[in-house]
């Protein structure tokens, strides 16, 4: 999942010697940009009497890569779940020894049945689950469908942007069709196309970096994109926050989660299932899933939260979680190039 910047999260906490000359074991973490409160870290150091270092990455294509080209190190990485299936493929991931995983219980059932990329979570644990919507600013737009067919309106050009994601557009426009996000039908592909490019008429840019924070300050009216990022550039502004809307189009869409696995190469694999096994106690949970008001995947976790999530699990059965295309993601990259460049 792709992620704008709102502030760059950096705890480097190296590994020291302590009192006594031994050294202080230390997990390396490597997440999502912004996407860890930085107390759930402390509490995890403090709880076991370990260092976290922790690096930051924004897309899955950025990490894939750096894994690939030799970084090493890294004990614990947040994949989506198409990358899930792809570093399982490449041979990345180690397999989770579940009989240090007590909290898999934790979490919902109906949420685990519906993964596909992993079957049986071998190799992953949910983390996050969440899709992305669409912001509109009320002020300006007075009557709109809860749809993605709102960038056909001419009326509105120059005033909405859509997300720079080739995944997530596709996938809207194929759910606008009737068809799976996951399709590697060229005809179903090609029309879909043909509907990017209609929207692409009357957006400004595609923007997966800023349109959070353009939203807020009233350059554009209709965003594509998700609601951690539109409510966190809202904050302070009490004027535009009561004029916002955020919705899940009625079409459904793709939608992701994101997912803790540990690397085949993790040199700390028995503190690394020590935190996954932490991130799912129910109250460390519930201060994430309330930090983000993103909807909570861990049952347990749910009486002890306070905060009302901008949507709930059940907003997302119409939509369809993102999987590995294999070798047809080409043509999904090549019709995504097209889109980019044709006028």
């Amino acid at each position: 999942m792709k992620r704008s910047r709102p502030w760059i999260l950096l705890l480097l906490a190296f590994a020291l010697v302590g009192s006594c000359g031994k050294e202080v074991p230390t997990l390396y973490v490597y997440n999502f940009t912004v996407y860890m409160p930085s107390e759930v870290l402390r509490a995890f150091e403090k709880k076991y009497g370990v260092r976290v270092v922790y690096e930051e990455y924004t897309t899955n294509e950025e990490m894939l890569t750096k894994l690939q080209s030799g970084a090493a190190g890294y004990d614990v990485v947040f994949p989506s779940g198409d990358h899930v299936s792809i570093m399982a493929k490449l041979g990345l991931l180690e397999p989770l020894d579940k009989t240090q995983l007590g909290n898999f219980s934790n979490l919902d059932a109906g949420v685990l049945s519906r993964i596909r990329f992993d079957p049986g979570n071998r190799y992953s644990m949910p983390y996050l689950m969440g899709a992305a919507g669409i912001a509109v600013n009320k002020a300006k737009v007075k009557a709109f469908e809860p749809s993605f067919t709102v960038f056909d309106r001419a009326d509105l050009k120059g005033r909405m942007t859509l997300l720079d994601d080739m995944r997530e557009i596709l996938g809207a426009a194929l759910r606008l069709k009737g068809h799976s996000v996951n399709t590697t039908n060229e005809a179903e592909l090609l029309a879909a196309k043909k509907t990017v490019m209609g929207w692409k008429k009357n957006i400004q840019r595609f923007d997966a970096e800023s349109f959070g924070k353009a939203f807020a300050a009233g350059e554009f009216w209709v965003v594509s994109g998700y609601a951690e990022n539109v409510w966190k550039a809202l904050e302070g502004n009490e004027p535009m926050k009561s004029n916002t809307v955020f919705f899940l189009p009625r079409e459904g869409g793709s939608m992701y989660m994101d997912n803790m696995v540990i690397l085949k190469s993790s040199r700390h694999k028995e503190l690394a299932h020590r935190f996954l096994q932490f991130v799912h106690e129910p109250e460390v949970y519930a201060r994430i899933a309330m930090h983000f008001q993103l909807p909570s995947v861990n049952r347990a976790a749910d009486r002890f939260i306070t905060n009302t999530p901008h949507y709930r699990l059940s907003d997302l059965d119409r939509f369809e979680f993102k999987e590995d295309l294999g070798p047809a993601v080409e043509r999904y990259n090549r019709i995504w190039q097209e889109i980019r460049v044709e006028n």
